[in-house]
């Protein structure tokens, strides 16, 4: 499916999508990467990056600053994790603490007047979706099933990471879609997301 086609769809993407893929699916579907994002989200204002969401709003409570740059430090684990899991042996990994990156203001703080641009953030995720899509590409067989050890979520593989970072960012980016929509109203014209 074409992301264009994706923003479309009523229901955010479900996490057991990614498991029967093959291996150059998955990197094919882990480096489309940002385009799963509406591009106007960059036409977003200051306030309105930072317009935080009420629970029934049914699109997220975190403003679409937050939640850009929660997706810019997920693909920084996700693909440290995978390298990591990919070239050494016996390793735990460590959890990561998502809502102490929030509260220590590392997305900005809008009500402090420090706003960390959006650009930076997407940068972040399409650089390390592109390089992570090469080299994945170079991985045997055997290295797509190397485990590692998580202590919330059990023996973790390769392959299992990039599942989760595909499904990560793609469920993420329909919330932040409609985010978008609330702000500034349906796309107008043919081909619009």
């Amino acid at each position: 499916m074409h992301p264009s086609e994706r923003l479309r769809t009523e229901r955010p993407v479900e996490r057991g999508q990614f498991e029967g893929l093959s291996a150059a699916d998955l990197i094919a579907r882990l480096r489309v990467g940002v385009d799963w994002f509406d591009p106007r989200v960059g036409e977003l204002t200051n306030e309105q990056l930072d317009t935080a969401f009420l629970p029934e709003g049914g699109v997220g409570r975190m403003p679409c600053r937050v939640l850009i740059g929660h997706l810019a430090d997920a693909e920084l684990l996700m693909v440290h994790r995978m390298r990591r899991v990919a070239s050494e042996e016996g390793l735990v990994i460590q959890p990561w603490d998502q809502n102490a990156t929030i509260d220590a203001g590392f997305y900005g703080d809008a009500a402090g007047g420090s706003r960390h641009p959006i650009g930076a953030f997407v940068a972040v995720i399409h650089t390390l979706r592109q390089w992570a899509g090469v080299w994945l590409g170079t991985l045997s067989p055997a290295q797509w099933e190397k485990r590692a050890l998580h202590p919330e979520y059990g023996e973790l593989t390769v392959r299992r990471i990039a599942e989760q970072d595909a499904y990560h960012l793609e469920h993420h980016a329909w919330y932040l879609n409609r985010k978008v929509r609330k702000l500034l109203g349906e796309p107008l014209g043919p081909g619009a997301v």
